[in-house]
């Protein structure tokens, strides 16, 4: 019988790294899933969450956080797209034009899993991220979220009332605070049957390895 290895995803919509890093996990569960049966869970992360409605420039969000001149902020976008297609992931050439607030999209991420499903979930978590990074549209325009609700095969009108509203706020923030005082600073962070932590955009092959071992323990 094969065992079953829980992964809990913890990334954020604006961060470009968890989708190189989704990317990569999911050609290492490819190469296993003979070996494996594997439960994906994405759990919410906010790495703007004070960000105001019409988020800012991307060059200057930038440059304003990590110190970079507008030059390395460029270069830094082209090396991610490299890495992104490679992932799977065709980031749009002339790169996201701001940054938004993703609170939103946490809380539709919430409603698919609890009402649709996890593979459902992971159908919106792509879609959300190829929205804000493949097709570089306004994350805080609800139409843009419902498109991609729409391309995930979900409920719109049931999407659209989950916005309209407050629901699954609460959720997120729980979901949040959880992983904030568990140590969680930084995405993607990729938790392996509530045992293991691996940080970052790892390659396919650094989560073969990572879950092999889990795999022969279990």
């Amino acid at each position: 019988m094969k065992p079953n290895i829980k992964i809990d995803f913890v990334s954020d919509i604006a961060c470009p790294w968890c989708a190189v890093g989704l990317g990569n996990l999911q050609k290492g569960l490819d190469q296993l899933k003979e070996k494996a049966n594997f439960e994906l869970h994405f759990r919410p992360f906010e790495l703007n969450p004070n960000m105001p409605k019409g988020g800012q420039d991307t060059i200057e969000h930038l440059t304003q956080k990590y110190g970079m001149s507008e030059e390395q902020v460029k270069a830094n976008q082209a090396q991610i797209r490299a890495r992104a297609i490679e992932a799977g992931f065709n980031f749009h050439p002339e790169g996201r034009k701001r940054v938004y607030n993703t609170f939103d999209c946490h809380r539709l991420l919430a409603w698919a899993a609890k009402e649709c499903g996890l593979p459902s979930q992971l159908a919106l978590k792509r879609e959300l991220l190829k929205t804000y990074f493949c097709l570089a549209v306004d994350l805080d325009d609800q139409d843009n979220l419902i498109d991609a609700v729409m391309r995930a095969g979900l409920d719109k009108y049931r999407a659209q009332e989950i916005l309209k509203g407050k629901e699954f706020a609460d959720e997120v923030r729980e979901e949040e605070s959880t992983y904030t005082a568990a140590g969680i600073s930084s995405v993607p962070s990729i938790i392996l049957n509530n045992q293991y932590l691996v940080q970052g955009a790892q390659p396919p092959e650094t989560f073969v390895s990572s879950l092999e071992q889990l795999i022969q323990k279990s």
